[in-house]
């Protein structure tokens, strides 16, 4: 009840604010892949893939060489991107279980409040689209209660959806792409018939037309309408856009694979997929530049998790030099790419080595529109407008993560990672020992005590959110 009110205070301030805001308030645009590693970009020195977008947007903007997905799974870092909370305080603990409570202050409603309309195009994974028909693969919390987990984003503030509730194929995303593997061939009789995960728009509005091909151009065919309309209103806009791609089904198309054909089977897929995301990318930053609001657009890259090792033989994301895979909280499992952006205010090349996470999103956005964070609740992101700026150099909040309904916690500063497990504690020295080979625990107690005393009051505030959610 007392959280309740606190969004009704706060919604009365920002529509009294609402007035004051700046008329070049920046667009913002939150791109995301799905599953996709640290080492899977050019940029980042892969041998083979070609992304040529992500590399412009890496020469002309900010890398951050140490972003990290709030965790190493799908959900709970998208629930991050959306409220700057690490998602165990409102249940996003796995995947396809939790959703945006409605105690939670969504990054759209902020935006709605002060004049901006807001967009999201491609996963959603925050909750059911339906209350009573589910998605072939809906699973865990969504499948046991639908109505409970009732979350559409047309219920959260945003204007425009075109949305799923999970995966579908990267390639013809409507249809099962049949058999990828050979013990997957009793699969061959679904081949082209429908995959049984629709796009959403709207309640019980399902969208079929233009759904051939690329999924990534399927996306962007909506988002950039969208993205027209506001500019043509005098509207500031807000645009989340997920992409499917390289999650499994990994199916690439020929004009794609052609590039790869050099490469074994299950790499062309992934290679082009990934691909054919990039050229979506770059088709965004040219309408964006043909619409004249380029440059005071903020828009970023990252991922929600490191590439995935589990369930195809096409899963052959590279997490390059560092340790782990999706689902893991090593820094394979989380580190992921991160670019930005945004001319007004970053006027050249910037490479940012201070740890960020997808948690920061929320608090950088209301800095940018010059909104004070509410004060009703812990925020677990922090601004990274010092950073992008070129005002500070060092990042002053820890990033805190959770894994494994919280059996696993990680505490970690500019240099140094704790991670605290059921088999013991570990200190890592990331900038020195990115691929984790040397535990210094035993070398540094003090510093060990002192982050995991850190750790411990702050998971115990994070749990106690989630037991009373409960």
């Amino acid at each position: 009840m007392k959280q309740s009110i606190s969004l009704v205070i706060f919604a009365l301030c920002v529509s009294v604010a609402c007035n004051t805001i700046a008329s070049d308030s920046p667009n913002i645009i939150l791109c995301m892949a799905d599953d996709q590693g640290w080492g899977d970009t050019g940029y980042n020195g892969h041998p083979h893939l070609r992304t040529p977008h992500l590399d412009q947007m890496a020469a002309e903007g900010v890398t951050f060489t140490r972003f990290y997905a709030a965790a190493a799974m799908c959900s709970p870092t998208r629930a991050s991107c959306y409220t700057g909370r690490n998602p165990y305080r409102f249940g996003v603990t796995f995947a396809m279980k939790g959703m945006l409570e409605p105690t939670e202050l969504p990054i759209t409603t902020v935006l709605k409040q002060h004049g901006y309309t807001t967009g999201h195009f491609g996963k959603w994974h925050l909750g059911t689209l339906s209350k009573t028909v589910g998605d072939q693969n809906r699973w865990g919390t969504f499948a046991k209660q639908p109505e409970r987990y009732y979350c559409p984003p047309w219920e959260r503030d945003v204007d425009v959806c075109f949305v799923t509730e999970s995966k579908v194929p990267t390639w013809n995303p409507l249809l099962h792409p049949g058999p990828i593997s050979k013990k997957q061939s009793q699969q061959s009789t679904k081949q082209g018939r429908p995959y049984g995960n629709e796009y959403f728009t709207g309640p019980g509005q399902k969208e079929t037309d233009n759904m051939d091909g690329d999924d990534s151009r399927v996306i962007m065919d909506r988002a950039i309408p969208f993205i027209r309309d506001a500019v043509q209103n005098d509207r500031p806009f807000f645009a989340a856009v997920w992409f499917h791609t390289p999650h499994s089904p990994v199916v690439g198309g020929p004009k794609y694979r052609e590039m790869y054909r050099e490469q074994p089977e299950p790499a062309q897929h992934y290679y082009a997929c990934l691909t054919a995301m990039d050229e979506q990318i770059g088709r965004l930053r040219a309408e964006l530049k043909s619409l004249g609001v380029a440059d005071n657009t903020m828009l970023c890259f990252c991922s929600d998790n490191g590439p995935a090792r589990q369930g195809s033989p096409r899963h052959v994301g590279s997490a390059k030099n560092l340790k782990g895979f999706k689902l893991s909280i090593d820094e394979g499992g989380i580190r992921v790419p991160g670019l930005m952006v945004w001319p007004n205010k970053i006027d050249s090349p910037r490479t940012i080595d201070a740890p960020c996470f997808t948690t920061d999103y929320f608090p950088t956005i209301l800095d940018a529109i010059d909104v004070e964070l509410p004060t009703d609740r812990p925020y677990d992101g922090t601004s990274l407008l010092p950073l992008v700026t070129g005002q500070s150099n060092e990042r002053q909040k820890p990033l805190g993560f959770l894994n494994r309904d919280g059996k696993e916690s990680v505490w970690m500063q500019h240099r140094y990672k704790l991670v605290c497990t059921e088999s013991g504690d570990r200190l890592y020295d990331i900038p020195g020992d990115p691929a984790e080979t040397t535990d210094v625990a035993q070398q540094l107690p003090d510093v060990t005590k002192k982050m995991k005393k850190e750790l411990t009051r702050w998971k115990a505030t994070v749990m106690s959110d989630l037991q009373r959610l409960q």
